[in-house]
Parts: C-alpha cells; sequence; structure tokens
C-alpha cells in the first residue's frame, strides 16, 4: 500500500489527491488506477464520451457490482446456512442486497459527494445511492480483483449489517406478502393507483388499497411502486396478527 501511494503521490493532482486519500479510507486499501473510480461515481447526464465514442458513465460497473455482491454474498450464505435449500438462500440473499439496503450503504458512506452530474444531486431519487455503491463495487473488482472486492464486502456489508437470524424475520416486500396473504385466504384486493401532484405541485402517485371492497390503506410516494409498497406496509400492520399466522 505504501509503494502504491509513493508512485501515485509523484504525479497527482492536489485534486487526485484528495479523491485518493478520501476513497483509500472508504476502502480500507490504495486504489491503483484511479479513473476507474471517478467513472464510478460519474452520472450520465455529464455527456462523457471516450475516443470510440461509447459513453462514459457509472451504469457498465453498477452492473458488474451487482454481480459481484451477489457472488460474494451467495458464498457467504452457502457457508453459514448448510441447513438452507435454495429458496431460503435465495431469499436471504435478496434481503441482503434489497435496493433499500444498498440505499443506507451508499448514505452510510456519503458516496453522493462524488457524483459528477450536470443533474442537482437534490433532483436524485434515493436509488441515486445504491446504484453509486453497486458501481463503486464494480470499479475494485476491476481495480484490485476478486479478494479485495470479497475484502471490502466483507468490511461494509457483511460484518455490520448481516445478522442471519434477524435477517430471517425481515420482510423486503410488504405487497408481496398482502398478495400472497389475500390469495390463500381468497380474498379479493385491488390497488387503485392515481395522480397526485400534492401541496407543493410535485408529481406524486396516490393508491388505494382495497380487501373484500373495502379500502385498508392509503398511501402517496414519487413512484406508482413506492406507494403500493407502502400501502400495503399499511395494510400489513392492520391485519399483521392474522397474515403472521399464514
Amino acid at each position: 500500500m505504501r509503494l502504491i501511494r509513493k508512485i501515485f503521490t509523484k504525479s497527482r493532482s492536489p485534486e487526485d489527491g484528495i479523491f485518493f486519500d478520501t476513497i483509500e479510507k472508504i476502502l480500507g486499501f490504495a486504489p491503483i488506477t484511479l479513473d476507474i473510480y471517478r467513472k464510478a461515481f460519474t452520472h450520465r447526464s455529464s455527456n462523457k464520451t471516450d475516443e470510440n465514442g461509447n459513453s462514459i458513465n457509472y451504469e457498465r460497473l453498477e452492473f458488474l457490482g451487482d454481480a459481484m455482491l451477489s457472488a460474494v454474498i451467495a458464498g457467504y450464505l452457502f457457508g453459514k446456512a448448510p441447513y438452507g435449500d435454495e429458496g431460503y438462500l435465495t431469499k436471504m440473499r435478496s434481503k441482503i442486497v434489497s435496493r433499500e439496503h444498498l440505499n443506507e450503504l451508499g448514505k452510510d458512506l456519503n458516496l453522493i459527494q462524488f457524483i459528477e452530474s450536470k443533474v442537482p444531486v437534490h433532483h436524485f431519487g434515493d436509488n441515486i445511492h445504491g446504484n453509486v455503491f453497486e458501481s463503486l463495487v464494480g470499479a475494485i473488482y476491476l481495480d484490485r480483483g476478486y479478494v479485495y472486492c470479497e475484502k471490502f464486502i466483507q468490511k461494509r456489508v457483511i460484518v455490520p449489517y448481516v445478522d442471519i437470524a434477524r435477517l430471517e424475520g425481515k420482510v423486503i416486500s410488504y405487497k408481496s406478502l398482502v398478495i400472497e396473504w389475500c390469495q390463500k385466504e381468497k380474498r379479493l384486493f385491488h390497488y387503485d393507483i392515481f395522480d397526485d401532484n400534492g401541496i407543493d405541485g410535485q408529481r406524486l402517485f396516490g393508491v388505494r388499497l382495497s380487501i373484500d371492497d373495502k379500502v385498508i390503506a392509503k398511501a402517496r410516494a414519487t413512484s406508482k411502486k413506492k406507494a403500493e409498497e407502502k400501502a400495503s406496509q399499511r395494510a400489513y400492520f392492520a391485519f399483521q396478527e392474522k397474515m403472521d399466522k399464514k
């Protein structure tokens, strides 16, 4: 690590030096190819291209990081839960790498501070945090290989957050839970979605969830999916005792 720092220090600009030092603290080891990490935080709105006209942004690294996260988490669960079948392992992995959890990880590391974009940061939705966390993992894999990638995931994901006993009871989709319960109990359910501009004029989506023709829960959010999930969560709490007995 000292050799890498020494070589990099000779040619780096003050700006590169600050970026290098900050990234090193997050990773726990020194990056080798700094440009890979810059790409990991470049939003498509920057409209950057390489010499061949290919877009330079974090989306390909996000794809790679998603795959690496899944592989490392799958290997961890395979060893830690020898009693779990394929369905159990898949469900547990989904809980660990859920979009909600990845967003929390990105926020905890304040990765949004590095975003290069022509769009103001406050215009991004929460998913930007999880997206750049995945792209960072992809950058680590390209820069330092699988061992360092696994090391980072162990340090930043598995050790502080993965508790198998707790995760077994964690709900990753209230909508799926509500639908499964309604189908099992032969109850009719319906999500009624409508535009709701809200008080401040921001476009929101409203959802009314009805079960057996009775409105059980209402919710608003910036997307249909989020509104449905929020309404489903409220419905779950209304029927929790019955659903938990399913």
